[in-house]
C-alpha cells in the first residue's frame, strides 16, 4: 500500500524536537493564514461545581493541500476498486483522501475568538493535533444553547459548542452500522464505503434519534467512532445531514500508511471507547445515558465495562444486531452466548439487543417515564 510518511517526514527541526513536549511547548509557531490550515472539531460545555462553563477545544493542524503522494494514493485506491475509468469517482476519492495526505502541523498553534475573548489553542503535539480545556466567559446559558467560535487571522472551521447542565438524559453512539451503513470488515469494502460511496443511515436510525431528541428533552450526543480524526470532515457533513449535532469523539492519531488506517479501523477499539466515556463521565457524572452501538465490533464489550464501573450513570444500551456484512463471523458475533458475556452483572432491564429501530421506541419512552 502506498506510504503517508511524507506527512512526518517534512518537519523542520525546531518543529520536530520541540514538539515532545506537546502542550508544553515553549517555542511553537503561530500557523501561517496563507499556507496552514486548522480543523476545530465540535464540543459540548460543562459546569464545574461552582457552576462555571468550561470545554474541551480540540484543534487538528496540517499544512494545506501539501499531500505529495496525493495522485499515487488516489490511482492505487481507484485502481483496487476498478475506477480508473470512473473521473467522477476518482475525484471523490481525491476530495477524501487529501485529509490523510496533508502534512500534519506540530508545535503550533491557533487563536480562538471566544465571546469576545482572544485565547490560544494549542501548541499541536507530535500528531498535529491540540487539546485545551477553556473556561467559557459567561454563566446564563441554557441547556442546549449552542454559540460558535471562530479563529482569529487563520483558515480554520467554526467550532460549535453546544451547553449541557449536569443533569438529564446523553446519548452516546457508535458510527459505523450503528447509524451509518458500513456492511463490511473487508480492507476493499472499507476502502470503498470510506473514499466514494455516498454516505447512507441505517434505515429507521434517524427517526429514532428524532425520537429521543424529543422524548429526552434535546439531550447532548456523543459521536464515538474509531475512525481518525483525518475523517472528521466527511463524518461531521454525514452527522449533520442525517442527526442531532453532538460532539463527534475520533481516534486522535496519524496513520503511516493506509494498511495502518484499515487495521486501526477495527483494533483496539473496545479500550479506547472504554477510555473516551471516562473522559465524559467526569464531565457528566450525575447525567443519565443511553449507549447505543452494533455487534459487528466491540460496542458490547465496552458498555458492558463501563456500565459495570458506573452503574448509575448508565439508564440503557441499545445493541443494533447486524446482519449480511461481508467478511463477518455472523455466528460468533450475533451468538446469544456473547451478548451474555458481555452484559455479566448488567441487568437483563438495562441492555437490548435490536434489528430495527421501531423496537425501541416503548423502551424509550418507558425510560422517560420511569
Amino acid at each position: 500500500m502506498p506510504s503517508l510518511t511524507s506527512r512526518f517526514s517534512s518537519f523542520n527541526l525546531r518543529d520536530n524536537l520541540s514538539s515532545f513536549l506537546g502542550s508544553r511547548n515553549p517555542i511553537y509557531r503561530y500557523v501561517d493564514p496563507n499556507k496552514d490550515v486548522v480543523w476545530l472539531l465540535d464540543n459540548t460545555a460543562y459546569q464545574n461545581r461552582i457552576g462555571r462553563w468550561k470545554a474541551e477545544f480540540v484543534a487538528a493542524y496540517f499544512v494545506r493541500d501539501s499531500g505529495k503522494e496525493l495522485g499515487e494514493v488516489v490511482a492505487w485506491i481507484s485502481d483496487k476498486l476498478g475506477l480508473a475509468d470512473d473521473d467522477e469517482a476518482c475525484a471523490t476519492v481525491a476530495e477524501r483522501v487529501q485529509p490523510l495526505m496533508d502534512q500534519i502541523l506540530p508545535a503550533h498553534a491557533v487563536m480562538l475568538d471566544l465571546q469576545g475573548i482572544q485565547v490560544k489553542l494549542g501548541p499541536s503535539g507530535r500528531d498535529g493535533i491540540s487539546t485545551d480545556e477553556l473556561a467559557i466567559p459567561g454563566y446564563r446559558y441554557k441547556d442546549g444553547e449552542t454559540m460558535t467560535s471562530k479563529a482569529v487571522e487563520a483558515k480554520a472551521t467554526p467550532v460549535t459548542t453546544t451547553f449541557a447542565t449536569a443533569k438529564g438524559w446523553a446519548v452516546i453512539s457508535d458510527v459505523d452500522d450503528t447509524i451509518k451503513k458500513t456492511l463490511t470488515s473487508s480492507p476493499i469494502g472499507i476502502l470503498k464505503t470510506t473514499f466514494v460511496e455516498e454516505p447512507e443511515p441505517i434505515h429507521g436510525m434517524p427517526e429514532l434519534y428524532r425520537h429521543l431528541v424529543q422524548k429526552l428533552d434535546n439531550p447532548p450526543f456523543w459521536y464515538l467512532s474509531a475512525s481518525p480524526y483525518n475523517l472528521y470532515p466527511f463524518l461531521r457533513e454525514f452527522r449533520e445531514a442525517y442527526y442531532p449535532p453532538g460532539t463527534m469523539i475520533l481516534r486522535d492519531a496519524s496513520w503511516m500508511n493506509l494498511a495502518g488506517f484499515l487495521a486501526n479501523l477495527t483494533q483496539g477499539t473496545e479500550n479506547y471507547k472504554v477510555d473516551r466515556m471516562e473522559k465524559v463521565h467526569e464531565w457528566f457524572p450525575k447525567r443519565k445515558f443511553i449507549c447505543i452501538g452494533d455487534s459487528t465490533q466491540s460496542d458490547p464489550e465496552a458498555y458492558g465495562q463501563i456500565y459495570r464501573k458506573y452503574p448509575k450513570w448508565i439508564g440503557a444500551i441499545f445493541i443494533r444486531k447486524v446482519t449480511g456484512v461481508e467478511g463477518m463471523d455472523e455466528e460468533r458475533k450475533n451468538k446469544p452466548t456473547r451478548f451474555e458475556a458481555a452484559f455479566t452483572d448488567v441487568p437483563n432491564s438495562i441492555w437490548h439487543i435490536f434489528e430495527h429501530p421501531d423496537e425501541l421506541y416503548d423502551k424509550v419512552d418507558r425510560l422517560v417515564n420511569s
